[in-house]
């Protein structure tokens, strides 16, 4: 059983049978203020789902989808997005700091909007 409860741990925000959130499908799920830090998420489907404030700190998040995700406030410091298709994504605030996006898809008006400050974009897919 996964659990993912809010940053201060109290609020049980979603709750799902298996052992790991590799590949799973969370299109539109609403994960707000999450606590994802270090989380395996590679292939995940997150299109369209809500993470407004959510820590993803050294989250795995290669090859995800968030396309059309609400990423406002987001901190994804030292995560990796590697090949992740942000398409659509909003990026408002967000801290994409030493994040990896090498590969990855992101609008350069999503991009504008966040501290890519030191972000690896080498190879990134910029429309």
């Amino acid at each position: 059983m996964i659990e993912i409860y809010d940053r201060r741990g109290f609020t049980l925000l979603l709750s799902m049978a298996g052992d790991t959130l590799q590949g799973a499908q969370l299109a539109g799920a609403e994960l707000n203020d999450a606590n994802l830090v270090q989380v395996d998420l590679r292939q995940a489907d997150l299109s369209g789902a809500s993470l407004r404030d959510a820590d993803l700190r050294l989250a795995k998040l290669c090859q995800a989808k968030l396309g059309g995700a609400d990423l406002n406030g987001a901190n994804f410091s030292k995560a990796n997005l590697e090949g992740a298709d942000l398409r659509g994504a909003k990026l408002l605030g967000a801290n994409l700091s030493e994040t990896e996006l090498r590969g990855a898809t992101i609008e350069r008006k999503a991009l504008l909007t966040a501290d890519s400050r030191e972000a690896r974009l080498e190879e990134a897919i910029i429309v």
